[in-house]
């Protein structure tokens, strides 16, 4: 039990309607959740305002209020905040008594990579013997606790709450997937980090935030936010990312995979086999975290294919080595993480590769098919699945970067599909979809052959396929069961 008087020093109050101290049972933001004693805060959400069910929550038995506007008919405590998301963020560390600030947090975002960035970060951590927690898409992870993941980075109530039971657990390093949803929400408002960074950025969620330049500032605000206690690590490599070096209180280290100028590089890069081997060199001498670091290089090898894997690599490898992680441990784990499905991932390794990818906008497509051109092989089958849903805009970018690589891999036809009976109504491709992509294909003197049905574009490709060539499944939603039918055909043709 908290007193509700010593809760509220927490959030900025602008007005009181019936000001009394109780002690409290809990906070919660649903009213089917709230219980008898609960402080309950009406949120705007995405799709209900939770002022409209204070009245039930009331009768659940929620004995306190946070609002943002007085609700009349409504007899307990009303405390008028500007921003309730806000107020549920602080206060809901504050009732778990700050855990962020007892544990060292690394907050990862990027358009794409941020999974595989987080799971080869926390695996470092791990082999190094520390006690860590993971946090993100797919996954809540600490100890022998394994919670599925409902959003990318859970509402904040909820994060405080996993973040208290990490502590209680002995967890010293977490490492979390931080979404441009739940920064723009202030689900991460009351999170101290201590490491941070954006690894790259592409036209992605744009709907959701109104304009790209929405998406930035959100993806954007958890580096300027961060502390002067804090490192943040950026990519050179990518002009977001670069362009905030100067725009953080947070000491800055810089990477790149091609560019030399930062604090870390990739040398002698071998990206022939599709697996990378390079070289990370420490370019110039420098202190981080406590840590004395200088001038130096040492070899690296990923079991995760895909030029992508570098970057998300040289992250993590950062990350390591700002909390102590030793060289060979970083090697060893590299050499070993197996990765994340759907991450440029090879399913099929015989004759011929057959290789699973997410595809999902124009920064993936590119960093994907860039990594092609490193590879060994004969011929290229792309198995396209269209976004379905996402709108002609989505559809035309897509469309525009798959045709732009095209003719540097020396690839003048693809297979497309619309997956129609493998995604859901909110997945479902559109005429209107349909037509923007034909038309760029049109446009380039691409031959598509486009087809219903997911299971018959990969027929169609297996059909074709002879001994050294690469099968690329590229695509979301709709190309998410497709490995699994790759590999199922493959298996009944035998």
């Amino acid at each position: 039990m908290v007193s509700l008087k010593e809760l509220l020093q927490s959030i900025d109050i602008l007005e009181v309607l019936h000001d009394q101290d109780m002690h409290l049972s809990g906070i919660a933001y649903h009213s089917q959740k709230t219980s008898k004693g609960n402080l309950f805060i009406c949120i705007n959400g995405y799709k209900a305002d939770g002022h409209h069910f204070l009245a039930s929550a009331v009768e659940n038995g929620a004995t306190a209020a946070i609002v943002e506007r007085f609700q009349e008919g409504i007899s307990i405590p009303q405390y008028r905040v500007a921003d309730s998301r806000v107020a549920l963020a602080r206060l809901a560390a504050a009732y778990n008594d700050w855990p962020s600030e007892k544990m060292t947090m690394i907050g990862i975002t990027a358009t794409n990579g941020k999974t595989t960035s987080s799971y080869i970060t926390n695996a470092i951590l791990e082999n190094h013997g520390l006690s860590t927690g993971l946090i993100g898409t797919v996954v809540i992870k600490y100890g022998e606790t394994s919670i599925p993941a409902e959003l990318t980075t859970p509402e904040s109530l909820d994060l405080q709450t996993y973040l208290k039971g990490m502590v209680d657990h002995g967890v010293t390093h977490v490492t979390m997937e931080v979404s441009s949803a739940a920064l723009e929400a202030h689900r991460v408002e009351a999170v101290d980090y201590d490491i941070v960074t954006l690894n790259n950025l592409s036209r992605e969620h744009i709907d959701s935030h109104g304009s790209f330049e929405g998406y930035f500032a959100a993806k954007s605000s958890l580096v300027r936010n961060a502390g002067a206690h804090s490192v943040a690590i950026l990519n050179l490599d990518d002009v977001y990312s670069a362009s905030l070096v100067n725009e953080t209180k947070a000491q800055v280290i810089t990477f790149g995979v091609k560019s030399h100028e930062g604090h870390f590089a990739c040398k002698d890069l071998d990206l022939s086999t599709g697996r990378a081997k390079f070289k990370v060199e420490i370019t110039q001498p420098f202190s981080a975290r406590g840590i004395d670091f200088s001038p130096g290089e040492f070899e690296v090898q990923l079991a995760v294919p895909g030029l992508h894997s570098v970057y998300n690599a040289m992250v993590a490898i950062i990350i390591g080595l700002l909390n102590g992680v030793p060289v060979n441990t970083i090697q060893q784990t590299l050499q070993t993480f197996p990765g994340v499905e759907r991450r440029f991932e090879f399913i099929h390794e015989d004759e011929f590769i057959i290789i699973d990818d997410h595809f999902a906008n124009p920064g993936n497509i590119n960093v994907t098919l860039e990594t092609l051109r490193f590879m060994n092989f004969e011929r290229l089958h792309l198995v396209y699945a269209i976004r379905g849903s996402r709108g002609p805009t989505v559809n035309r970018e897509n469309a525009e970067s798959i045709v732009k690589w095209l003719a540097r891999l020396e690839l003048d036809e693809i297979i497309a599909t619309k997956s129609i009976s493998h995604v859901t109504e909110k997945d479902v491709v559109t005429d209107e979809e349909t037509r923007v992509f034909m038309e760029v294909m049109a446009a380039a003197n691409i031959h598509v052959t486009l087809v219903d049905e997911l299971p018959d574009a990969i027929a169609i490709a297996l059909k074709h396929v002879a001994k050294g060539d690469l099968i690329l499944l590229a695509g979301c939603q709709g190309m998410d069961p497709g490995g699994q039918i790759a590999l199922q055909q493959l298996s009944n043709s035998i």
